[in-house]
Parts: structure tokens; sequence; C-alpha cells
């Protein structure tokens, strides 16, 4: 049985199907740039890069040109690489926050008494309240079991309540430039106090022996008062490293003093001390020991020759001793020149401490201009 074959001339068929899928590429791909550059596609473009930057938080005024969405920049891609760095700034903030809420701040001249809502906030850990009107604290500070520090500077608080005394948690307690005359008792029981402020209340003569059960304590200012002498409880104070007794009415030092081991910085100006006890030889640890050398007769050699020690001699000069004396004679006058002298002496002092070798003794002279 015959077939009749037909021959196709294939190379013609493959060079009209080539020559059509040339085409259609060219049309796709200018379609495509007709696309890319039609308003539309960029309205598309622009839509999309706000939002993004909306959800990451970037204002308009970044990205917006004079009305226009500059989607050239690189902002999302910084954004990415920095990303670290915002999230550690978040978290700071956050930090602060959190902490903020924990901290209660009462200034100003003009407030005499709590806000009424202090009493349900138990849960704060600091309080900070100076230069008021404020003469006493509410009982109510029991329920405050987390408190970590007490700052009540400059008021007009006459006494503490003896509640304080729950405050098992308390750090740090700043009572100084007010108007106490004696410490409750009761404070011995905060035996996790480690810094204690009594300064500047003028009329301070003693202290409670309970407060003998405050190990922890390394701080005690008890200057510009009135103390005869240094409390016992203070001598049973292992772990005291700063005492604070200047301005006061010491007119000798216990000769047990030496029991005062970690003692590193003394301070002694402005009292009636005639002699300084041989015990001071026997602290290792102190490094730092200030006394008004008007009065002193008699202290031990070996002070001079110990070259640990900062042994300073403060000497008042007739000027400044005059012009305390009138300056004395108002008690809000008095306050102002005990604070500078607290700032003049904790300068001094960081002045010593810098230093190699320290001065044999200092003049402090005070000046004053009347108009």
């Amino acid at each position: 049985m015959a077939r009749d074959i037909i021959v196709f001339d294939f190379s013609l068929i493959r060079g009209m199907w080539e020559t059509r899928v040339k085409k259609y590429i060219q049309r796709r791909k200018k379609e495509q740039q007709r696309v890319e550059q039609s308003a539309l596609q960029k309205i598309k473009q622009e839509w999309s890069f706000m939002l993004e930057c909306r959800q990451k938080g970037i204002p308009q005024s970044v990205y917006l040109n004079n009305g226009f969405v500059d989607t050239g920049l690189r902002i999302l891609e910084k954004l990415e690489e920095n990303s670290h760095l915002i999230r550690k700034f978040d978290s700071l903030e956050d930090v602060t926050r959190e902490k903020d809420k924990y901290i209660f701040e009462l200034y100003g001249e003009h407030i005499k008494e709590f806000p009424d809502s202090l009493r349900e906030q138990t849960h704060l850990k600091e309080w900070h309240i100076s230069n008021t009107q404020i003469h006493t604290i509410p009982a109510y500070i029991a329920l405050f079991q987390e408190l970590r520090v007490l700052e009540l500077s400059q008021n007009l608080i006459s006494q503490l309540p003896p509640e304080i005394g729950y405050l098992h948690n308390l750090k740090e307690l700043n009572v100084s430039f007010n108007r106490l005359t004696c410490i409750p008792p009761e404070l011995g029981n905060c035996e996790n106090v480690e810094k204690m402020d009594f300064s500047g209340n003028l009329e301070l003569t003693e202290l409670p022996f309970e407060l003998s059960n405050l190990k922890q304590v390394s701080f005690v200012d008890l200057s510009d008062n009135k103390f005869p002498t240094i409390p016992i409880c203070i001598l049973r104070m292992p772990n005291l490293e700063w005492l604070d007794l200047s301005s006061n009415n010491l007119k000798d030092l216990p000769e047990d003093i030496d029991r005062l081991n970690e003692l590193k910085t003394l301070l002694l100006q402005k009292n009636m001390l005639k002699y300084l006890p041989w015990s001071l030889t026997n602290m290792p640890k102190l490094s730092m020991l200030i006394v008004s050398g008007d009065s002193l007769v008699e202290m031990p050699s070996a002070l001079l020759e110990t070259p640990s020690l900062k042994f300073i001699s403060l000497r008042d000069s007739t000027v400044s001793a005059d012009l305390n004396a009138e300056i004395k004679e108002e008690r809000d006058s008095c306050r102002d020149l005990q604070q500078f002298e607290k700032e003049f002496m904790r300068a001094y002092i960081e002045d010593i401490v810098e230093r190699e070798t320290a001065p044999c003794y200092t003049t402090k002279i005070s000046l004053s201009l009347h108009l």
C-alpha cells in the first residue's frame, strides 16, 4: 500500500515562532515600563511606603518633602539597622517609668501637710520631701513596708513617730535641718539602715541606746547639734565608716573610740576639744581626721607621723568668728550658714582626698557684704 509523505521545512516554522516570541516579550516589556511609569503605580508605591512608616512610628515630617512622599529615602533600611538601639532606648524609658512609680516627691514652702492620696500608695519605696512647712510625719507611715529611702530634709518636723520602727527595709534616713529634739528608740528596729543624717537640728543632745542594734550603718552625720559626747550607740556600730560630729559641744572623746575598726573619716571641727586620746592611733583604717586647732592643746604625736592619715587642723579667723556671732542671732540665718559651711567642708574634703599630701592646718575666713 502506497503512502504519500509530506515533507515540511522545519527551519521555516522555527523562525516564525521565534519571531512571534520576540515580539511578545517586547510587548510585555513595554507594558511593564508603562505601568511602572504610570501615576497609579507611583501612588500605590507611595501608599505602601507611608503605611510601613506609620507602622514603625516614623513621623510624616521625616519622609514628606514639600507635601510629597520621598520614597527614595533609606529610612526603613536605617531603621532596621538601628532597631536594636531603638529597642534599648525604649527599654530604658520603660525602666525609668517603672522606677518613678515607686518614688514620691514633695517640695514647696507653701505645703503644710501630706496629700490624702499618699495613704493609699503603700507600694512606694522612696519618699523625698524637702523645703516644706510640714511639722509632723503621719502614723500611717508604718504601712509603707517597702520603703527604702526616707528623705525629709529642710522641713519643720519636730518629732518622728514611733511607727517608723516598722520600716524594716529602710536603708537611708535623712532628717537633717529640721527641729528634732529627740529620736524615737523604735528606730533601732530598722536593722537594715545603712545611712543616717540628723545634722542641723540644733537641739539634739543624745541618741537612744536602742540604735546599737543598727549593725549595718556605715554613715552617720550628727553635725550642728548639741552632743556633749559621742553617743554610746555610735560606738556599737561595727561597720561605721563616716562619722561627722562637727559643730557640737564635745569636750572630750571616749577612750574606747578605737572600737570603730572600720572608721575612715572622722570630722570633729568646731567643738571644744582640748586633747585627743591615744586610742585614735589604734584605728588602722582611719584616713581623714579634721579638728579645730584653736583650743586643742594636746594630741598624740603618732597622728602626725602616720602616712596613711590625713590630719587637718582648722583654725577660725577672728573675722569669721565675729561675723558668725552676728549671724547666729536669727535661726533662719543660722541654718543658711550651717548649710553653706557643710557645702564648703564637703568640697574641701573632696579636694583633700584627691591630694597626695594634706596641709598641716587651714585658716577658714568668712566674708560678707552689707549694702
